[in-house]
């Protein structure tokens, strides 16, 4: 049976651990921007590393690679990046890879940077998004241009509902304060911003959440909710015709918003 454990570190990061066989010593790790943590937690649990998998090029994702790969010096898969020298196996949109009996698919997923990916296990109805989806929210846009991380969202939106996401930042709480603000008629959301307030009171995790769960609450999937589309023009001055152009002035509105 697949295991799937977060690795906390940093303010907010988790570095997802994959075992497809509890019974099996061997695991992969996703996006290890630090090294002694996988190191402590692959020693107590009496796990070896088998492979790495990189989502994109920032610090708090690859950091730990160069050390992790002194003990054990194993494939590391990801997208080409000349600021990820440490990539051996380089993965493109729809590529798909065998690891430890398990199918992976890769997604481009561009926006956040240029060469961001993310990995689905189809079998498994597993996603590790990275920076591009959070629990609530999106990723800032580094590399956007021409609506390309709202493209990149919608590949991820065509994923099944229950498709579970484990994506690399505890973001939840803010991403849903600032989606209550944007759709306070949303019972659901309203709902789950009260339970998540609750989890992380008490230092729980609020991952993963699903593909149907973002559909319904997270406002940068909903950019066709007339809710949405009043939040933009009230806080702009106006409205953007398509969704794309909708998710860009939502945004923007976010990456001012207080908090």
């Amino acid at each position: 049976m697949l295991k799937i454990t977060p690795i906390p570190a940093f303010e907010s990061n988790y570095f997802w651990v994959i075992n497809p066989d509890p019974l099996q010593a061997r695991v992969i790790v996703v996006d290890p921007g630090a090294a002694q943590p996988v190191i402590d937690f692959l020693h107590q649990q009496q796990l070896t590393l088998a492979a790495i998998l990189i989502t994109h090029r920032h610090h708090d994702h690859i950091d730990g690679v160069d050390a992790l790969l002194k003990d054990w010096p194993v494939d590391v898969y990801g997208p080409t990046s000349t600021a990820i020298p440490q990539i051996t196996k380089h993965l493109n949109d729809k590529h798909s890879l065998e690891l430890l009996g398990l199918h992976i698919r890769v997604i481009a997923v561009p926006g956040h940077t240029w060469e961001h990916i993310a990995y689905y296990l189809p079998e498994h109805k597993s996603l590790f998004c990275g920076d591009t989806l959070f629990a609530g929210g999106c990723g800032r846009r580094f590399d956007d241009t021409d609506g390309i991380m709202w493209g990149s969202l919608q590949k991820l939106a065509n994923l099944p509902d229950d498709t579970q996401i484990y994506c690399a930042h505890e973001y939840t709480l803010a991403n849903l304060k600032f989606a209550a603000e944007v759709e306070p008629e949303n019972k659901e959301l309203i709902g789950r911003l009260t339970q998540v307030r609750q989890l992380r009171s008490q230092n729980k995790i609020t991952l993963p959440t699903t593909i149907g769960l973002e559909k319904r609450t997270n406002p940068f999937f909903r950019c066709h909710e007339i809710g949405i589309k009043n939040f933009v023009f009230g806080n702009s001055g106006s409205l953007p015709e398509s969704a794309a152009g909708i998710f860009d002035a939502l945004r923007h509105i976010k990456d001012r918003w207080p908090g």
